[in-house]
């Protein structure tokens, strides 16, 4: 029992599983109900609904981000390539006769992908190529992308009428919201692309030595730009779904700070930001906390204005029990445990 408890307890997803069970019960507290789940129309309706649609988002992003913090870089510009595609996607529909036509919307949607397609090739180009720090590289589109779609909409918001194209962000399938189906297609086409293959292996690789790995056969090259075109085309996905959520295309606003959600989602999920070794599993745990702490901020009745400061609190104490400090406190803890057991039963 005490080894299995050691067990969990060094696990890297144990602290934020802790922290989800944490924010649920004070979910529960303060409204009884929170764990109620009804059906209208034949749809799921309820808290737990909520987390998951909107946490889809962030955890299409956050799945993205993690291939790329395993290479050991990052992606600021994710939150730029999501309101780029919401811009594009939505003129579109806009100058079409006929916004409502699944066609119309298929082209749209198309469009917005291979659109953030070739940004995601850009950024794998200054990484890759022209050798920039990626802080530096992503952070550039992160900038100049804003100013992108502000151009697109011709700094205006703009609001469509598509019943296919709103399905993406608040339509069911078989009584589950569209977007959960979205998130868990993308999250099992990552986890098999990367846990089934040898992919995986040579991203830990680029990640933990790059130059070590090229000696090994291993092309970095085009590995990042494979890792930096999937972050922006996941960006891409989860702007569709949250300008198909609000049926409006706001340049500003779309998307705002995702990139930091994704962030803390993977660091909370264990994977560190020097590369290497990475947890989609854990990603999802984390954008599950992410989301939870939102959704807790509003049940509790914290003022909107000091929401950022509650979350950041939060993720800073799972950090903090997943530091090392920590965890060499833990492992000392359970070695004068294993020393106090061996004493007892050779005493009895």
């Amino acid at each position: 029992m005490t080894a299995l408890l050691a067990r969990l307890v060094a696990s890297r997803l144990f602290w934020p599983l802790v922290m989800l069970a944490v924010l649920l019960i004070i979910d529960v507290i303060a409204v009884p109900g929170f764990f109620a789940v009804t059906v209208r129309d034949g749809n799921l309706y309820g808290s737990l609904i909520d987390i998951l649609r909107n946490g889809a988002p962030t955890l299409i992003v956050a799945i993205g981000m993690t291939l790329v913090i395993a290479t050991r870089g990052i992606d600021l510009s994710v939150g730029a390539v999501a309101a780029i595609s919401g811009a594009v996607a939505c003129s579109i529909l806009l100058g079409s006769p006929d916004p409502g036509n699944p066609a119309t919307v298929a082209v749209a949607i198309v469009v917005a992908l291979l659109i953030s397609l070739v940004l995601g090739v850009w950024n794998g180009f200054l990484v890759a190529v022209l050798g920039i720090q990626p802080i530096i590289a992503t952070l550039i589109l992160m900038t100049a992308g804003r100013g992108v779609a502000m151009l697109i909409t011709e700094g205006q918001i703009l609001t469509v009428t598509s019943p296919p194209f709103k399905a993406l962000g608040s339509g069911f399938w078989l009584g589950i919201p569209i977007a959960v189906y979205i998130a868990a297609a993308v999250f099992a086409l990552a986890a098999t692309l990367t846990r089934r293959t040898a992919l995986g292996m040579m991203i830990e690789a680029v990640g933990i030595n790059p130059e070590a790995s090229r000696q090994a056969g291993i092309r970095a090259r085009g590995l990042l730009f494979a890792v930096y075109t999937f972050s922006a085309v996941c960006a891409a996905v989860a702007g569709l779904i949250l300008t198909a959520n609000t049926m409006a295309a706001d340049a500003n606003n779309a998307a705002l700070f995702i990139e930091l959600d994704a962030i803390l989602a993977v660091v909370i999920g264990g994977t560190s930001l020097a590369g290497g070794r990475y947890s989609l599993t854990g990603t999802l745990v984390g954008a599950l906390v992410i989301q939870t702490l939102v959704t807790t901020v509003y049940t509790v009745g914290i003022p909107p204005i000091a929401t950022m400061v509650f979350k950041a609190a939060v993720v800073t104490v799972v950090c903090l029990l997943q530091s090392p400090t920590t965890n060499q406190a833990l492992a000392s803890f359970r070695r004068s445990l294993a020393v106090r057991a061996g004493k007892g039963v050779a005493s009895a």
